[in-house]
């Protein structure tokens, strides 16, 4: 048989399958039916979750919004050095894969550069036509963007995760296909396709019965590359998968938030001052009162108390169902600014990791320079009473479900002290809000929301929920955990835990790609394409504020700008001086802020100089962190709260790079 006839002959089997199996093509992925035992995809047999994500381990479900549902067992999953599987049982409640998911292969002997795959440092030539890895929406028929890594932190080289990570969110509920092509060793060689993968490119099916049916299954994939312009021929690996719907990702939270609002309707929530501290100004300057107290918001986590380890409480109509109240602690600090001024604007924070609602304590300049009273929340999940069973979880990743089950009764808890803050009959109404005789809370003054490091991921989902406020400022924000992780300092002091729970590194990159799947529904990356535009049901759009800090050591730049890209955000330029950054098109696809005032959603990249991180999937070490370095910025913080009260972005730089005071 001729090589050049094979497209062709692939297409004529593929319309020969469809009259069996009745597929849409361009629009449904195949109907399969259910495996009736567990199987790995034959395609790539370095692990049996290979390639990730895959339609390969879905099957058809009517009830859900994509018509697909995840079907795992715990004979496909990694397992921890105790020989546990993964429980695959809470995946199981997903209709795709997560819209940032990372796209996951082994390819051993595989030269990025030889290939000419894009690195993280030219995301633009991802989408050139003779790109070695083709991602291309089945919907749209358009190609996606994205980099290519290699797992630097494998040690055996036939174990290292070949790394697809998209530059901006994936639709969510869409399907995509994936191809690896021309893929070349050191020598410039190239790298033949798997016996497996080869009998799928064949134009008559397999006489082995899996083979068989996983061909079936790749006829739609493959066509789809062949009408894309796509030689079958070069082809190494190819797959499909679906993302999770819009309901699938934010369908729990939204309806936690509906529900427990129309029951406290035109209410103000209960609360409980615990403590109130007024030190002198010889013991703080800053701050003329300090009031810590408990907010009561419907409790859908299991156990009484909802503490670390529990899970949301579903009913049954499978939906999360309220069963008592959790009391969540919260601190508000009254600053010495309503002195003079009068009442203060409130302003709802958002703590880093493994804080605590103790983090307002170090918000004095912010709250005396804009004359605000900010309160904050503790981040359920990520908190540092989490701490503990975080561990734990590292040692079996079955128990992970417990970290985004209680981020949403966090934003529930942050949502409900938000309304506390400016209903009339709320905090304001109480006396420990007066001082000298004045009210020092202006509850009709608007609410707006703050929050850095954790505060920015977790205040991405919360801004998405939140019905109170319509301006929020996220400073050193990201998302998508999966991403960040290898890449955040703060890992690394958990990163042995999980290396003497499962050692294997390919295992690792799995397990954070199916950990993603569930965090999708607790932190920022399962929300942001609703804050701007797109919002979610009976929410308002919302106009946001970005600082990043260059080189960042805790928060990955390269997953601040995969959000920025997701929003749609302009940047304000210029970013960096010249040679501070070493891709080729700095925040690749970001327009520029056209004018000053900008009344709009924005990126504002600081520097301090620090040096630029690493290209990998490693953690920034040279030079000073500057995490910290914009909230030590006066006009960084001028720029925020200007915002908050107007929603104008405003030059505070003189049309130069942003420049940042490092932290001492």
């Amino acid at each position: 048989m001729k090589r050049s006839m094979m497209p062709a002959l692939i297409v004529l089997a593929a319309l020969l399958a469809a009259v069996v199996t009745a597929p849409s093509v361009s629009a449904a992925p195949p109907r399969t039916p259910p495996r009736a035992t567990p199987v790995c995809d034959p395609i790539d047999p370095a692990a049996c979750l290979l390639p990730f994500p895959n339609d390969f381990f879905t099957v058809p479900d009517r009830s859900t919004p994509t018509g697909r549902r995840l079907s795992l067992a715990p004979e496909m999953m990694p397992r921890n050095v105790a020989g546990v599987p993964i429980d695959p049982s809470e995946w199981n409640r997903s209709d795709g894969f997560s819209p940032g998911s990372m796209l996951l292969a082994s390819v051993p002997g595989v030269d990025l550069a030889r290939t000419g795959a894009a690195p993280i440092t030219d995301i633009g030539r991802s989408l050139r036509r003779d790109a070695p890895v083709v991602l291309i929406d089945a919907t749209t028929g358009k190609r996606h963007p994205y980099w290519v890594e290699l797992d630097s932190r494998a040690t055996d080289p036939t174990r290292q995760a070949l790394i697809v990570r998209p530059a901006k969110n994936l639709v969510e509920g869409h399907r995509y296909v994936v191809a690896l092509r021309d893929l070349r060793d050191g020598a410039g060689q190239p790298i033949p396709a798997g016996p497996a993968f080869q009998r799928m490119l064949r134009w008559y099916p397999p006489s082995d019965p899996t083979l068989r049916a996983r061909w079936l299954q790749l006829r739609p994939a493959l066509v789809q590359l062949w009408l894309s312009g796509v030689d079958l021929s070069d082809l190494h690996l190819a797959w499909d998968f679906t993302v999770a719907s819009t309901r699938n990702l934010t369908g729990r939270a939204l309806h936690m938030r509906d529900e427990a609002f129309a029951a406290l309707g035109d209410a103000a929530p209960a609360v409980t001052v615990t403590s109130v501290q007024d030190p002198t100004p010889e013991q703080d300057p800053a701050w003329a009162r300090k009031i810590v107290g408990t907010v009561e918001v419907p409790q859908y986590l299991t156990g009484e108390t909802g503490g670390p380890g529990s899970r949301l409480a579903y009913g049954p109509d499978g939906r999360p169902e309220p069963d008592g109240i959790y009391r969540a602690t919260f601190q508000c600090n009254i600053p010495r600014s309503v002195l003079a001024e009068g009442a203060a604007k409130p302003l709802l924070w958002g703590h880093g990791l493994f804080g605590s609602h103790t983090a307002v304590n170090g918000l004095g300049a912010v709250a005396n320079e804009s004359n605000s009273v900010p309160c904050g929340a503790s981040w359920l999940g990520m908190s540092g009473e989490d701490v503990p069973f975080i561990v734990g979880a590292l040692g079996d990743l079955s128990l992970f479900g417990s970290v985004p089950d209680r981020m949403q009764q966090a934003y529930l808890n942050a949502l409900f002290l938000g309304r506390s803050m400016i209903h009339p009959a709320g905090l304001s109404a109480l006396p420990e809000f007066q001082v000298g005789g004045a009210p020092a809370l202006d509850a009709s003054a608007g609410l707006g929301y703050a929050g850095a490091s954790l505060g920015g991921i977790q205040g991405t989902a919360l801004s998405a929920l939140g019905q109170d406020f319509t301006r929020s400022v996220l400073i050193v924000p990201a998302t998508n955990f999966s991403t960040m992780l290898n890449r955040a300092s703060p890992f690394q002091l958990l990163q042995p835990i999980l290396d003497a729970s499962y050692p294997d590194k390919l295992d690792q990159q799995v397990g954070f790609a199916l950990m993603q799947v569930l965090w999708d529904r607790g932190e920022g990356n399962g929300y942001v394409a609703h804050l701007v535009r797109d919002p979610l049901p009976g929410t308002p759009v919302k106009s946001v504020l970005l600082h990043q800090a260059f080189g960042d050591h805790q928060v990955a730049n390269i997953a601040t700008e995969v959000a920025s890209r997701t929003l749609g955000l302009r940047v304000v330029r210029p970013t960096l001086a010249p040679g501070r950054d070493t891709a080729v098109e700095p925040q690749w696809n970001l327009p520029a802020v056209p004018r000053f005032p900008y009344r709009g959603s924005a990126l504002v990249v600081w520097d301090s100089g620090t040096p630029a991180p690493p290209l990998g999937n490693q953690a920034p070490t040279q030079g000073h962190d500057p995490h910290g370095d914009t909230g030590n910025t006066p006009a960084a913080r001028a720029q925020a709260a200007h915002f908050l009260l107007t929603g104008e972005v405003i030059d505070v730089c003189g049309g130069e790079p942003c420049v940042a005071i490092p932290t001492s």
